[in-house]
């Protein structure tokens, strides 16, 4: 009876450091990822700047800095431009991998706004990528 009561604590331990290791090399990401750097720049400006979804925005960003309080405030922000200003539109240059290795990527793109009476603006920014499960969307900051 004691045998039997140490191997079921052995087995229900060896259980729970194998689901741990599994949790903790998967890295917390569930999904693709994008192909690319690129790709996950490019889909990640889409989702808060046009399509205004917080949700999606946050499937696009890595586990480590996903945030969907400061998400959803970055995306009422941009929806607050159309109270602020006439009609405004976003779009912005094809994002550039400015460095690269196997496991992370910086790009950078301008993102500007235009209003309906022709008013512009334009920001730099750089995103930090990594590779996981794909590509994903790290961190976002000035270019400097």
């Amino acid at each position: 009876m004691i045998v039997s009561i140490v191997l079921g604590v052995v087995v229900l331990l060896c259980g729970g450091g194998g689901l741990a290791a599994f949790l903790f090399l998967s890295d917390g990401e569930s999904g693709e990822g994008a192909p690319e750097p690129v790709a996950a720049v490019d889909s990640f400006l889409t989702a808060v700047y046009v399509d205004k979804d917080p949700a999606k925005a946050a499937g696009l960003v890595c586990s480590e800095a996903r945030d969907d309080q400061k998400l959803t405030r970055k995306v009422d922000e941009v929806k607050g431009y159309a109270t602020k200003y006439r009609s405004p539109r976003f779009r912005w240059t094809t994002p550039k991998v400015d460095d690269q290795n196997s496991e992370r990527a910086r790009v950078s793109v301008t993102l500007t706004m235009t209003t309906a009476d022709e008013k512009t603006t334009d920001q730099s920014l750089t995103f930090v990528v990594v590779r996981k499960t794909g590509w994903w969307v790290c961190d976002v900051g000035p270019a400097g």
